[in-house]
């Protein structure tokens, strides 16, 4: 049985656009070399709304995010992890392209292959529940002069210059305020992010307007063709079940098209589910505006769709009142080593989240609600523990 209204489906609006007149969505202050702030509401059972802001691009992209099958959602547009992984692998590709033009390397083909694990263990009912983040796999194919040594190292430097380094590796504490029906309370688990809230996002999605465009940024491409995980599900409401022990497995395949544009297939392993193709551009150096969100949008959009996910899961299972809940998200990442010009691996601050949640439970419920889904996102975990990539080099 579907949770909700297939809202997304329904809506005349477009899912994914550069949003019109952006100039009145902040961003945060730039501390490093990109702010991102992303504002995410809750539309009708699992599927959600954001609206992602950078400062370094000034930039604001409306994406839209669902579940399928295996969370009795309407599979209307990409689950959470998707935007994670796409933004992630766009970002490897602008490292190499960039590391390559600095170092005088002609890469005559280049394929990106990537995949992203997870883990959920244990129990909701008994709040034994915790999701994890695996190490990843990234496969390169590519068509350049480097000796086999040479080529290693070259790839593994541009690895460490994304950005993203700075979330995957140490062990970073992610932040947070919470608000039950306007009224702010303490965290009890969740580590307090100690500063002003900032105001609840509720009335910024009502008249949200496309700019000009002629890109689908997102598609669906049909279900993904199906390969063995250990430990993978594709069973209906599979994620909904009190006592797990599965694993998920998050794959994306990235090219450079002929435009310019990067083109990344998500492949959704397990649980099984639909493929989506995601457009992706960085802010070209004129200064004109991207044509698609650039890696780090996707980077933050995934992590707060799969934060909001698991609020809706958790209230879902128990059966709590939560009508409506969202949450102002702000990262902060350094310049990428090569894309940047630094010279160093990618850097970034714990993740910062305010939580608005509307609820008739109580304060201490709402309290367990944070504390709940931290613990069980697997974007929450990607941050807090030290990943590392395991490197393939294939000559194409």
């Amino acid at each position: 049985m579907k949770i909700g209204e297939n809202i997304i489906g329904q809506s005349d609006l477009a899912p994914f656009f550069s949003v019109a007149g952006a100039a009145g969505i902040d961003a945060p202050a730039l501390r490093r070399g990109d702010a991102v702030r992303t504002r995410v509401r809750t539309l009708s059972g699992f599927q959600k709304e954001a609206v992602v802001t950078s400062a370094r691009t000034g930039q604001a992209w409306r994406l839209v995010s669902d579940e399928g099958p295996y969370l009795n959602g309407h599979d209307a547009a990409p689950c959470p992890l998707a935007f994670l992984t796409t933004g992630m692998v766009a970002s490897y590709l602008n490292e190499i392209q960039a590391l390559a033009k600095i170092r005088n390397v002609t890469i005559r083909a280049l394929r990106l292959v990537q995949d992203n694990f997870y883990s959920m263990k244990g129990s909701m009912q008994k709040r034994t529940m915790v999701g994890g983040a695996l190490p990843v796999e990234l496969q390169v194919e590519i068509d350049c002069d480097l000796d086999d040594a040479a080529l290693n190292q070259f790839l593994m430097d541009a690895v460490h210059a994304s950005p993203l380094n700075g979330l995957m590796r140490g062990q970073l504490t992610s932040l947070f305020t919470l608000a039950r029906n306007g009224v702010e309370l303490k965290p009890e688990k969740a580590a307090p992010l100690g500063g002003p809230m900032l105001p609840d996002p509720v009335n910024l999605f009502a008249n949200l307007q496309p700019a000009p465009s002629d890109l689908t940024l997102v598609k669906p491409l049909g279900k993904t063709a199906k390969k063995s995980v250990q430990g993978g599900t594709e069973a209906a409401a599979s994620s909904l079940a009190d006592e797990q022990d599965r694993r998920l497995n998050i794959g994306a395949v990235a090219t450079v098209r002929a435009d310019g544009l990067k083109e990344i297939v998500q492949l959704m392993y397990s649980p099984h589910g639909t493929s989506f193709r995601f457009l992706s551009e960085e802010a070209p150096e004129n200064g004109a505006a991207a044509r698609a969100p650039d890696a780090n949008s996707y980077i933050s959009a995934g992590i707060g769709f799969c934060f909001m996910t698991q609020f809706g899961r958790f209230a879902s299972m128990l059966d709590l009142d939560l009508p409506a809940y969202r949450i102002v998200q702000d990262t902060h990442f350094s310049d990428g080593g090569a894309s940047g010009g630094t010279g160093k691996a990618g850097e970034a601050d714990p993740v910062e989240t305010h939580v608005f949640l509307d609820s008739g439970e109580s304060d201490d419920v709402a309290r367990e609600m944070l504390d709940i889904s931290e613990i069980t996102c697997f974007l929450h975990a990607f941050c807090r523990t030290d990943l590392k990539v395991k490197l393939k080099v294939v000559r194409s």
